[in-house]
């Protein structure tokens, strides 16, 4: 009998830095022992550069990615869901692991403040997985 992964979904309000950041963080580490979303509830037109650059110093390409929208069919479909910043946005369901991570939000700084912002999501990234798996 197989068990389908956990499923993780990162919410911020424009789904272009923080969001996007984690995510990148939870593909690397984990691979496909989790499932991985992210979403905003304001989605930008684009990814932030400054954190598509930042996490390109550590090896992990979020060019690719878009922002998108949060809606309750993805929350619904996520075991965890992790926000940063969106306040009252997110739909809250019964039964889902909710947690709140409170960090600086990447848009308009600069690099050194990015890597920063990037290095704490990397570490709660990487407790988020050894609690999950």
């Amino acid at each position: 009998m197989t068990t389908a992964p956990p499923s993780v979904l990162f919410v911020c309000v424009h789904n272009a830095g923080r969001s996007q950041m984690a995510a990148g963080f939870l593909r690397e580490i984990a691979g496909e022992r989790i499932e991985v979303r992210s979403a905003g509830s304001l989605p930008a037109d684009r990814i932030n550069p400054v954190a598509v650059s930042a996490m390109a110093e550590v090896g992990i390409d979020i060019g690719a990615e878009a922002p998108k929208i949060l809606t309750t069919e993805t929350v619904r479909a996520s075991d965890v869901v992790i926000t940063m910043g969106c306040g009252d946005a997110c739909p809250v369901f019964p039964g889902k692991r909710y947690e709140d991570w409170v960090l600086d939000d990447p848009a308009g700084q600069g690099i050194d403040a990015v890597r920063g912002i990037r290095d704490e999501i990397r570490d709660r990234i990487t407790a988020l997985v050894a609690d999950l798996l």
